[in-house]
């Protein structure tokens, strides 16, 4: 039987509506794994236990008073989760893993962190990342890394990476990331649990600290897509207070029960097969690839732009805005100067000043947009014979700690299948497919614009069908 942290999210839901347990029983119980292995995991910057027992206790009030009817407007009512440490929370210190705001206490929430609290979800804490999010392996925090936990001499993935471990590691029944260029389906993929990176726009960015303003996305990570499905449902939709979010109309996001994959078209682009994928990786995907053609889906290879092309893409525009967006970070408003950023953070902050300086805005910004353009097209294009698009989410395996710095591309040559998708702004999952050499292997499904619904069918089908989802690590 499972532990009660161990619970996915409509498992809970069940439990909580059935009085087989309360909300407070489950918020112990992911405390309790917090202080059993987070010694050795080191997921999480800021422990929020003394809240959320208060609030684990509201909700089984609430419950007791009304049943299982409340569930109908608090969706995630006593349901525990994490939160990636650059969304802001009111009250609670919010340091995007960075010394510069390691005392920044919030006088607002996020409206992702809003929404989830107005859904009656309970907040444990804050997870740890790369320093602003520049980073693929969440080495780059000003903090400590945080570790892979099928493995810990080897990295969770980032910048969403204590995110992603604490799901793995059932310290929580969810979490909250965000992606720029990878930072939700890395992590998710070399954990071996969900991660779902929504269109550009779909979620609010209101009150995330900002990385890279024209692609970081906010998204869940969960143990499955019926879950990421369940969050996505409260955190998307307009928001008045961010101007890039979209109005168009959010559906519903849960996945139906008669969905089928006959008559779907599966694109497999060429080019994101043939880049130095680990061959074991290879195998595995096209492995699940070959589940996918037994489920009825039609699997058609096709040319796609080669992936490496967006490296530059996103090194350029990601440097600029970073740029731009750490220029707030003066030390008058926000607590600590200028001197407290890390040699990433100021690695970035000058080749992106650079970029967008006079004499070279032409060379290399404008030329990068334009670039960016021939690759949204691309995909438009892509959309108009295919549903969706398949492919590895990393070309290997979590790689052991000290790797990136042999590297000052790493973080890019990592997410190289995943940018793409980022800067065209379209959605993306990841989940797991199986492992290599004991550790988990990801597959991606990339969707057309505002098609979250279509990676998640899909995605949710092939979790109905296989069990990778299922493992969890020993810990």
């Amino acid at each position: 039987m499972k532990k009660l942290n161990e619970l996915t999210i409509h498992e809970a839901v069940e439990g909580l509506k059935k009085g087989e347990f309360t909300s407070v029983q489950i918020t112990e119980a992911c405390l309790n794994q917090i202080n059993n292995v987070d010694k050795k995991i080191k997921a999480l910057i800021t422990l929020n236990s003394k809240n959320a027992l208060e609030e684990a206790k509201r909700a089984d009030e609430e419950i007791a008073g009304t049943g299982a009817v409340i569930f109908e407007n608090k969706p995630l009512l006593g349901i525990p989760y994490l939160c990636k440490d650059n969304f802001s929370v009111k009250g609670l210190v919010t340091t995007a893993g960075s010394n510069v705001l390691k005392n920044y206490v919030p006088p607002f929430d996020s409206t992702v962190t809003g929404r989830l609290k107005k859904a009656g979800a309970i907040l444990l804490g804050k997870t740890n990342m790369d320093a602003f999010a520049h980073g693929s392996t969440t080495e780059t925090s000003d903090f400590y890394p945080t570790k892979n936990p099928w493995d810990i001499h080897r990295v969770p993935g980032g910048s969403s990476g204590g995110s992603a471990a604490a799901v793995a590691s059932n310290m929580c029944l969810f979490s909250i990331g965000s992606e720029t260029g990878g930072s939700i389906r890395g992590p998710a993929s070399w954990c071996g649990v969900t991660g779902l990176k929504p269109s550009y726009g779909r979620v609010s960015r209101y009150g995330v600290v900002a990385m890279a303003s024209s692609t970081d996305s906010p998204g869940p990570i969960t143990k499955d897509v019926k879950d990421a499905a369940y969050v996505l449902n409260i955190i998307a939709g307009k928001d008045h207070r961010d101007a890039t979010s979209s109005p168009a109309e959010v559906e519903d996001y849960t996945p139906s029960n008669n969905f089928s994959l006959k008559g779907f078209k599966i694109g497999k682009p060429i080019s994101y097969f043939n880049i130095d994928l680990e061959p074991e990786v290879k195998q595995k995907v096209e492995d699940a690839v070959k589940i996918l053609e037994e489920m009825g889906a039609e699997i058609i290879e096709m040319d796609l732009l080669d992936p490496k092309y967006s490296i530059a893409v996103y090194t350029i525009l990601q440097r600029s805005e970073v740029s731009s967006n750490l220029a707030r970070l003066d030390g008058i408003r926000y607590g600590n100067d200028r001197k407290s950023f890390g040699f990433e953070a100021k690695k970035r902050i000058m080749l992106g000043t650079y970029t967008l300086s006079a004499g070279y805005y032409d060379a290399y910004y404008s030329k990068a947009q334009k670039v960016r353009t021939l690759i949204k097209n691309d995909f438009e294009e892509a959309f108009k014979k295919i549903d969706l698009i398949v492919a590895p989410s990393m070309p290997c395996i979590a790689p052991e700690l000290g790797q990136s710095e042999k590297s000052s591309m790493y973080g890019e040559l990592m997410d190289l299948l995943s940018e793409p998708s980022s800067v065209a702004g379209l959605p993306g999952i990841s989940i797991p497919c199986g492992f290599s050499q004991g550790m988990p292997v990801g597959l991606q499904f990339i969707g057309n614009i505002f098609g979250e619904k279509d990676i998640i069918e899909v995605s949710n089908l092939f979790q109905e069908g296989t069990d990778f989802h299922k493992d969890f690590p020993s810990l």
